[in-house]
């Protein structure tokens, strides 16, 4: 564990372990225990605990927004996008304990990865120092994108119907290319298309796939001027 991703923690675990779990990609302990020496059941139970902390937040610091508005600024503060970001920023990947032959494959840099351990990183946090544990990390990392927020953000497909509408255009058209993975953790391959326009994504469930999907095929859309 490097010096800066120690400092990026700001807490002292009374159990060193469950940082080291959290660290644990889950090909590190294949075979082993069915896996649970893995940080997947931390991940669990940071997903749930990121989720409360930001819908807090979001109560707090904006007093005037409806539940819609709230939804989808939460919905972008907990997505993959973000979490890997975060991850990225205090280095997380550089500490996960990956082994040889999953290195070589770039898992560490995966954004599925980093999001993953993100989250078990905040359980962890969570289940050592209670909920001010994870809410300290979370404000901490989060602040600067939470105060960036000053419209609600729109939901990818409701803007790319909104656009096609607009234009006299027919409906968006989603498309499952691909479903991979195991049951309990799949990777779907959703493509849009608009027109002569199409736009491909992944994600951990089919809404995230096409909404990953909308948002690539209007930042295209609307770069074509």
């Amino acid at each position: 564990m490097t010096r800066a991703f120690a400092d990026a923690l700001d807490h002292r675990f009374q159990d060193p372990a469950l940082l080291a779990r959290a660290l644990t990609h889950r090909s590190h302990v294949k075979g082993r225990k069915g896996g649970l020496d893995s940080n997947e059941r931390l991940e669990f139970v940071g997903d749930r605990v990121l989720g409360l902390v930001i819908a807090e937040w979001l109560i707090e610091r904006f007093p005037h927004d409806r539940e819609g508005g709230l939804g989808r600024r939460l919905a972008r503060l907990v997505d993959r996008d973000t979490l890997a970001a975060v991850a990225r920023g205090i280095g997380l990947g550089a500490a996960l304990s990956i082994p040889p032959s999953e290195e070589a494959a770039g898992v560490r840099e995966r954004d599925s990865v980093l999001a993953d351990a993100c989250e078990a990183l905040i359980g962890a946090l969570y289940l050592d120092g209670g909920l001010e544990a994870a809410r300290h990390f979370v404000r901490r990392h989060w602040a600067e994108r939470v105060e960036r927020m000053a419209e609600a953000p729109r939901d990818p497909k409701t803007a790319l119907q909104e656009w096609a509408q607009a234009r006299g255009l027919p409906l968006p058209a989603y498309r499952t290319v691909a479903t991979e993975g195991p049951s309990h953790r799949p990777r779907f391959t959703v493509a849009v298309a608009l027109g002569p326009s199409a736009a491909e994504a992944e994600g951990s469930t089919k809404r995230e796939a096409e909404k990953r999907a909308a948002a690539l095929l209007l930042a295209q859309l609307e770069g074509q001027g």
